[in-house]
């Protein structure tokens, strides 16, 4: 692996936009199938707030710093460079990169270029409007339940209730904890099939809006209303929005799925000619083992792609055979 004062060209086989799990997955595959690649890390992971990452086959409980060292690591035997910089664009491909060849342009005005381009930028989470917020998230402001249901288990809980999807978020939760609250904003209505089964798993629904998140000697005690009740707790789970940089996700030709993420085919090929996705900014629910597990599939589908324009070239430069006569053996 090579930094950027190092590389003497600025055209790969592939760009990959994000250094997080997904983008060096990628790389890995790429790297060991001998391809040139450069992969693009703006240095924000989402899950950098995060303690630990869990439910990762050998590295449950690393924290996620140090599964990204260990990642970068496996990468120095590979023709990979790892560059630091923010992708801005990416547009079509220069004379180096090949017919429909991709540019992928830095904030600082570099420009790369690729036979193929891959988005693992991942999303920007959008914290609630309640006070304390950002300073608790990763922490107390929890949003997985299987990222981090173990360490608070058995603990007072609460969910904040901003969508309609939070009932299930809290009957989740409630395996983790017998005392589980819903705080439901009022603009969120509770059917009453869900008002049943919140009820049966013993979770206690609470109407108002949250406003700050009290913290009580550096832990979190309480989720505090606009009204001035207050529900204790010592973790709080919520679903924030999440956003795809719109820089990347308006790649023309990119078609968007109803939650503004990056659409796919099955393998990761977006409906950008030679532009591929995958991680966090096409399924803002893939845990990191999910993200690796499709960035691997993704890698061998776009070598694939490669595989085919290198046969292509190389019968395009073949000698003419003329009918009849035997081709030419190498020895």
């Amino acid at each position: 692996m090579t930094s950027a004062s190092d590389a003497d060209s600025t055209c790969y086989d592939a760009v990959i936009i994000g250094g997080g799990i997904a983008g060096l997955t990628a790389a890995t595959v790429l790297g060991r199938a001998r391809r040139r690649v450069a992969v693009i890390d703006a240095g924000h992971p989402r899950n950098a707030p995060a303690g630990h990452v869990h439910g990762f086959p050998s590295r449950d409980g690393v924290t996620p710093a140090e599964l990204l060292r260990l990642c970068r690591q496996d990468l120095e035997q590979y023709d990979v460079d790892l560059l630091s910089g923010q992708a801005t664009h990416v547009g079509e491909g220069g004379p180096e990169s090949g017919d429909g060849g991709r540019s992928v342009v830095l904030a600082d005005g570099r420009v790369l270029q690729g036979r193929q381009v891959v988005i693992a930028a991942g999303l920007r989470d959008v914290l609630p409007d309640v006070a304390g917020a950002a300073e608790c998230w990763g922490k107390s402001l929890l949003q997985c339940p299987y990222c981090h249901g173990w360490e608070i288990a058995g603990q007072p809980l609460a969910v904040l209730g901003t969508a309609e999807s939070s009932a299930h978020h809290a009957l989740l939760v409630s395996t983790f904890s017998p005392d589980v609250t819903l705080i439901l904003d009022d603009k969120v209505e509770l059917p009453a099939e869900d008002a049943r089964s919140l009820a049966a798993m013993g979770v206690t629904v609470v109407p108002g809006t949250a406003a700050e998140l009290r913290v009580t000697d550096g832990e979190l005690s309480a989720v505090v209303l606009s009204d001035g009740r207050s529900v204790p707790c010592r973790a709080v789970f919520c679903e924030p929005e999440a956003t795809v940089d719109p820089a990347l996700a308006g790649t023309p030709g990119c078609r968007l799925t109803a939650d503004g993420c990056i659409e796919t085919d099955a393998e990761g090929r977006t409906g950008a000619d030679r532009v591929w996705a995958v991680g966090n900014v096409t399924d803002p629910s893939s845990q990191v083992v999910a993200a690796a597990g499709d960035a691997y599939r993704l890698a061998v589908a776009l070598n694939a792609a490669l595989l085919e324009e290198d046969i292509a070239a190389a019968l395009s430069s073949a000698p003419t055979v003329s009918a009849g006569e035997p081709a030419a053996a190498t020895l």
